[in-house]
């Protein structure tokens, strides 16, 4: 079983995006529900955000309900919160002020029925020294035992090597699956694996693609239409490249879903130099979806090296984000 800041999870962790940050959130009895069945099925590892949703009803908002209806479950949890994102949820803001703003609200938010385990900005503030930033959440947070630890999100090989110069870093959130497999190519993935830092994979079912969910641009959730992935003559590109993956996981006998969420497990031993410990935080909103997405499926070298050879082929089409959006911080 993996490790994070000494305590076990499951070897598949559980995204938390979905239940607030949508037009229309689920009723909170169905985000309770599938919290549960992420417990049930040993996704012990939460994944959440303060800017998942608006600040009336965000991740911490959610679990702060969660965990006064269901107090057992506090410390069978590690949980690791996104935040920094400044005022209202645009650029980082990794100012001292600022830092503490992001950290205080946090930590209220969850009114003590929880302690975050590790915190992470979101992007990096190319704006302030990272050692800025740091040492305020070290000092006042870290050694304080207000919270856990430190781990990065959505960073570049730099970012990692100057780090862990600073802190210890708990882990590296990156976007990995059969859509997005740039860590593996521009030093992200091999700084894991050199410090041993365990990689958290986000959007392992590249955003639906890969859960056999979108047929045509109809099936699409609205925000996500004007993606570059999405845009007329990508998406077409982009549905062979998942018809593939589909084809490939009905001849296995497991679904689409399964075969993209073990893939990136998977790639820790398949991948000479990859981080030892991988592990995906798919996002559901449903027990159903949830039960699916922890089924434990081995992916043979012979079927990893078929896999390699349709990637070769199908190349996925747009980049990650809308413009706007910084990556690779």
């Amino acid at each position: 079983m993996p490790t994070l800041l000494g305590k076990e999870v499951g070897p598949t962790g559980y995204g938390m995006m979905g239940l607030t940050w949508r037009q229309n959130p689920i009723p909170e009895e169905q985000a309770f529900e599938a919290l549960k069945a992420a417990l049930r099925n040993g996704m012990n590892f939460w994944n959440g955000g303060e800017f998942y949703g608006t600040p009336e009803y965000n991740s911490l908002v959610l679990l702060e309900h969660y965990f006064a209806k269901y107090p057992e479950d506090a410390d069978k949890v590690v949980l690791s919160i996104k935040g920094g994102a400044g005022k209202v949820g645009g650029s980082p803001d990794g100012s001292p002020e600022g830092t503490r703003r992001s950290l205080d609200n946090c930590i209220a938010l969850l009114k003590g029925r929880k302690k975050i385990d590790v915190f992470e900005f979101a992007r990096r503030d190319q704006n302030v020294p990272m050692k800025t930033t740091f040492d305020v959440i070290e000092k006042e947070y870290v050694q304080t035992g207000k919270i856990g630890g430190i781990s990065l999100s959505e960073v570049r090989a730099e970012t990692i090597h100057e780090a862990v110069k600073i802190t210890n870093v708990v882990f590296v959130e990156a976007e990995l699956s059969l859509f997005s497999r740039e860590i593996l190519e521009n030093g992200v993935a091999d700084a894991c694996a050199q410090y041993n830092i365990p990689l958290v994979a986000y959007s392992p079912m590249g955003r639906g693609f890969l859960a056999g969910k979108y047929k045509t641009i109809e099936d699409v959730d609205p925000h996500l239409r004007s993606w570059p992935w999405f845009q007329p003559g990508n998406f077409e590109i982009n549905r062979q490249l998942a018809s593939q993956v589909e084809a490939m996981a009905k001849k296995k006998g497991v679904t689409p879903a399964q075969l993209a969420i073990n893939w990136t497990k998977r790639i820790s031993t398949w991948r000479k130099g990859a981080p030892k410990t991988i592990i995906p935080i798919p996002g559901a909103t449903t027990a159903a979806r949830i039960d699916e997405n922890a089924v434990e499926v081995d992916i043979t070298d012979e079927e990893m090296a078929e896999i390699d050879v349709t990637l070769a082929k199908f190349k996925r089409a747009g980049e990650r984000y809308p413009e706007h959006v910084p990556v690779n911080t």
